[in-house]
């Protein structure tokens, strides 16, 4: 199975310098034997599992043998015989005059005729054609997936054309090689595409259907026009006309032509197995059309929450950036787990065969719609990067999905953005920076995902307050749309809008791999040394009368002493009392006070008692300390306390407090709002953590002499 294709292009040189060549990608070629993804693919983990315990002098013949997954295997096996290279056949420029052109794997060159100055257009177009990989079985942003109980297909096409690489200010033209972690970095452009296919498919794609008389039956555009007055989603392709198509064998072919202006990419979704609904939603005044494309399979997942989770994505992500701007969105179930392009995304999750789900299959399929319909927001349109850095979509992305899943209903079960989530990740040694190269990334998910989602978030509630980070957070996203920002960008960005000095945050969480472990070292307690002879004194006297008597102290007490055996050797001393407060020391103190002014003598009588919290910074990263205090009354108080407290030691600080309470017990983050590693140094004095183990009952297997004598042991009949 085939795409074959031709394209023209039009480059604009927006750039100051002559260009004497362009530079487009060919990232279907990944899929070639001999690409750079197949190459460097290193093999599976063969270590072997534990062994399981064993008992006494019993000991297993031989050890467990390593696991891998027959689809590791089957996808090693299919490499080895597909060949999905992008096979250029032809490019000329608009007089139809051969074009030199030289493919490196994924990347080909075209040599100008003449340099294009700046300012400058050029045209030229490209014939092309590739094998469609089986997304089941060799994995991928696109593909096909078979459906063996009616013989019929879903195909995802996607990265499907001759792509120009962009060509920045900052690094000239971006052609590092495509992997598979490293996404897209495109530039945008205005497309018409015709996609011809079998007469009885229905094909879904980014921009807009421009001939709907010529694809669709009478009844299907009268839906389609009804979808854009309803309330609720429209049936465009009904259940029952999907299984017709499927049953069908096509007659001839039909061509569907659609238009997309100022978008990165496109992509597109084609089958007869397609339902079709559509409901047009306002977006802030933008008329949207938004639409799901599923086989039956979907169902009844994709009917009730595809569409739904569209609009309201779209109203989420608008509110915290910008108001989305294009026509249409669109959600597709087919073979591919998660991929965005511009107004399509691909998602996969699906109910069981009987129709039945679980609330993970539930809540997967909402978050990953959220999700991929949010990367229109970024990178489709906040144009980054992604080849260089993954986390500027995929973690700006995750943080506005965790925002938008806690607006769909309460408690729900976000799997990334609470600081809670984090703290695993954050203490493993398998880690790398979130600023490292979308290749070299170690644990893609958390590094690229998760950690950054969750560090906005506790920018967000912890440091800058929602009103801050979500005015900045707007800023950002509107400064640089349709423009493509780099890391520095953001960084400054996030700081210009908000007014704080932010450069401590990003060091810490983004260029290294420490993590919050903020530990109560101990709490020392100081009472004022008023000089008052009378107080200071008994308070003394106190404090020596309470310290515990030592046990040589109480062993030794009943001994004979010297002195009551010869009373001459008492002098002055043995009677001597340092405690006892003299005439001396009252007319000192009165001294003492003639040199006071109103405000000091008030000081000295508060009666205030000073608590000195001692903190160390195990885990290096330098956040904010959040203290619960609870008084020996029953009273509590929160203290915040800004991440500047360590300025002038990163590794540890204090705090004094003073008050006229008696502190019963100090905390530190009562909210679990630092994603503080380890909760057991956070308290003073320290509380247990509490947690659970499970009792088991030893298994021992039969040795072979059992088993033998167990197999050929007759079964005597019972009884009637």
């Amino acid at each position: 199975q085939r795409i074959v294709g031709s394209e023209t292009v039009t480059y604009y040189n927006n750039s100051p310098d002559s260009l004497n060549y362009l530079w487009l990608q060919l990232d279907q070629s990944i899929f070639a034997k001999d690409s750079d993804a197949v190459m460097t693919q290193v093999a599976p983990d063969l270590r072997p599992p534990p062994a399981p315990p064993t008992s006494g002098w019993d000991r297993s013949p031989s050890a467990p043998l390593p696991q891998v997954p027959f689809s590791t295997i089957d996808r090693t096996l299919a490499q080895s015989t597909f060949d999905g290279a992008v096979r250029v056949t032809s490019v000329r420029d608009a007089r139809g005059n051969p074009l030199a052109h030289t493919i490196v794997r994924t990347m080909m060159r075209v040599d100008l005729h003449a340099p294009l100055a700046p300012g400058q257009s050029t045209a030229f177009s490209i014939d092309w054609n590739y094998n469609i990989n089986d997304a089941r079985r060799l994995g991928g942003r696109g593909g096909y997936e078979f459906f063996p109980k009616d013989g019929n297909y879903i195909y995802e096409i996607a990265h499907w054309f001759p792509r120009m690489a962009a060509y920045n200010d900052v690094s000239g033209w971006q052609h590092k090689q495509f992997i598979g972690s490293g996404e897209f970095t495109l530039e945008f452009g205005n497309y018409r595409v015709s996609i011809t296919a079998p007469d009885d498919h229905v094909v879904a794609a980014t921009g807009v259907l421009q001939n709907p008389q010529a694809v669709l039956s009478q009844p299907q555009r009268a839906r389609l026009e009804q979808a854009k007055t309803a309330t609720q989603p429209v049936l465009v392709v009904t259940p029952n006309e999907a299984r017709q198509n499927e049953a069908s064998k096509p007659k001839g072919k039909k061509t569907w032509v659609f238009n997309a202006e100022n978008v990165r990419d496109f992509a597109f979704a084609s089958s007869r197995k397609f339902i079709w609904d559509a409901q047009l939603h306002n977006v802030e005044g933008n008329r949207v059309m938004a639409m799901s494309f599923y086989p039956k399979e979907g169902n009844p997942l994709w009917e009730r929450f595809s569409t739904q989770a569209i609009m309201h994505t779209l109203n989420v992500y608008s509110r915290y950036s910008f108001t989305y701007p294009y026509p249409v969105a669109i959600s597709v179930n087919g073979p591919v787990g998660g991929m965005e392009y511009p107004m399509i995304c691909f998602n996969g999750p699906r109910p069981e065969e009987d129709g039945t789900y679980s609330a993970n299959t539930k809540y997967g399929l909402i978050s990953v719609i959220i999700h991929e319909v949010g990367h229109n927001f970024f990178p489709m349109i906040v144009n980054s990067d992604e080849r260089q850095w993954t986390w500027m979509d995929e973690g700006l992305n995750t943080f506005l999905q965790y925002l938008s899943e806690q607006e769909w209903e309460t408690n729900y079960p976000s799997w990334r953005g609470e600081p809670k989530e984090i703290t695993e990740y954050m203490a493993s040694e398998s880690q790398v920076p979130i600023m490292t190269n979308s290749e070299s990334v170690l644990q893609f998910g958390n590094n690229a995902y998760a950690k950054p989602a969750t560090a906005l978030n506790i920018l967000r509630e912890t440091i800058l307050g929602r009103q801050q980070f979500d005015f900045a957070f707007r800023e950002y996203s509107r400064r640089w749309k349709f423009k493509r920002p780099m890391p520095a960008d953001f960084f400054r960005t996030m700081e210009d809008a908000s007014s704080v000095d932010l450069d401590w945050f990003w060091r810490g969480w983004f260029y290294t791999t420490d993590h919050t472990d903020i530990s109560i070292e101990s709490v020392q307690l100081y009472a004022l040394n008023t000089g008052n002879p009378e107080a200071d004194k008994t308070m003394t006297r106190k404090g020596r009368d309470a310290e515990p008597e030592t046990l040589s102290q109480q062993r030794n007490r009943a001994l004979p002493k010297r002195v009551d055996q010869f009373p001459t050797l008492k002098d002055f001393y043995n009677t001597y009392d340092e405690l006892v407060v003299t005439e001396r020391d009252r007319a000192e103190y009165q001294k003492f006070l003639a040199t006071l002014n109103d405000r000091d003598k008030e000081l000295l009588s508060s009666g205030l008692n000073f608590y000195v919290v001692n903190l160390k910074n195990i885990g290096g990263l330098v956040m904010p300390v959040i203290f619960e205090i609870v008084y020996a009354d029953g009273t509590k108080e929160e203290m915040r306390i800004p991440a500047e407290i360590w300025r002038y030691n990163n590794s540890e600080a204090a705090k004094m407090i003073a008050t006229k309470k008696e502190i019963a017990s100090i905390s530190l983050d009562p909210h679990l709002e630092t994603a503080d590693v380890d909760m057991s140094n956070n308290s003073f004095p320290r509380r247990p953590v509490r947690s659970r183990f499970q009792l088991f009952r030893q298994q021992t297997t039969p040795n072979p002499m059992q088993q033998l004598e167990r197999k050929q042991t007759p079964t005597t009949p019972s009884n009637p």
